[in-house]
């Protein structure tokens, strides 16, 4: 009987695994964080399954072992971010292909807590600026939709101290949240997508500079690097092209936080296959590419990507 007990529980918890994974995510800002965060949340479940009753309080039960998990280590961390995503050391991409696990649908609405506007790196960057109780109000109260009263149990405040944190939270913010719009790329995205990887293969420098705006800027987290103009952005193109570059470049289209990403693979000389080499998210604006963040390799699993193509292979 016990055996088919936790059967039971195991069940319940992982239909909610990947819905708290992003929950987690918006929390801390880095995808490996937030899955260990969820193994955190199901085990701390476990050893109090007996104490709660179940029914349809159940998801909620786990949002709030999941929002105190979260906390708990960002008490213990005391980070603090800076103006710009290179101030933000911690923050990694979250894979389209995940997200997708928890699309909306008539069974679970819930879902639409992975709309486009709270899952870009925009939004996910933005809110790491906020104290970590702000941080969990604006969450569960703008993005997840929980009532007042509902949100100050789970964080064991009172309405008026919720509602008060959810108004500085707000006020932090102002008017950066992005509009909302689809999920899906649009157009212009698509074709900037593809530009931005036509051109890095081709190494046109001139070609990738007619696809920025005169104010881009480039990060690359961890690093506390921003490259901001197309004066400051040359030196890397010719890094990347010029006479020392790597060697041959390969990229393949994918998806991060609902952005055309470009995933890298570079061959250098002497060797037979492309290595897995960096992910580029890309932010557009009025046409053009507004904002490049740069992440390493280390993700390219969680993406469905390969660590290594072979020349001729066909693109995913």
């Amino acid at each position: 009987m016990t055996a088919v007990i936790d059967t039971e529980f195991a069940t319940l918890t992982e239909r909610h695994r990947r819905e708290l994974h992003v929950h987690c995510y918006r929390m801390l800002g880095n995808f490996q964080e937030a899955e260990d965060h969820v193994q955190e949340t199901f085990l701390r479940a476990w050893r109090s399954r007996e104490r709660f009753a179940g029914g349809s309080l159940f998801r909620a039960w786990l949002y709030k072992i999941a929002t105190n998990a979260c906390l708990d280590t960002l008490k213990r961390g005391k980070r603090r971010a800076g103006a710009t995503f290179a101030e933000v050391p911690w923050l990694t991409p979250f894979p389209d292909r995940l997200l997708d696990e928890v699309a909306p649908s008539e069974e679970q609405p819930e879902a639409v807590v992975v709309a486009r506007e709270t899952i870009e790196l925009t939004y996910i960057a933005l809110i790491q600026h906020l104290p970590p109780r702000q941080r969990a109000v604006l969450i569960l109260r703008d993005v997840l939709g929980w009532p007042a009263a509902e949100t100050a149990a789970m964080l064991d405040m009172s309405v008026a101290a919720a509602n008060s944190a959810l108004q500085r939270a707000r006020a932090t913010i102002g008017d950066e949240l992005p509009e909302p719009r689809p999920d899906e790329l649009t157009p212009e995205e698509r074709r900037l997508l593809e530009g931005f990887i036509s051109t890095h293969e081709r190494e046109d420098t001139e070609g990738a500079v007619a696809l920025m705006r005169e104010d881009i800027r480039i990060t690359m987290p961890p690093q506390p690097m921003c490259f901001e103009g197309r004066d400051a952005v040359m030196p890397l193109l010719a890094t990347a092209f010029g006479d020392e570059r790597l060697g041959e470049w390969r990229l393949v289209p994918t998806r991060a936080n609902r952005m055309p990403t470009a995933a890298s693979y570079v061959r250098v000389p002497g060797d037979t296959e492309f290595r897995a080499f960096k992910l580029d998210v890309i932010r557009v604006r009025d046409g053009l590419i507004a904002e490049v963040t740069t992440f390493s390799a280390d993700l390219f699993p969680a993406f469905g990507l390969a660590t290594t193509l072979r020349e001729g292979a066909p693109r995913t």
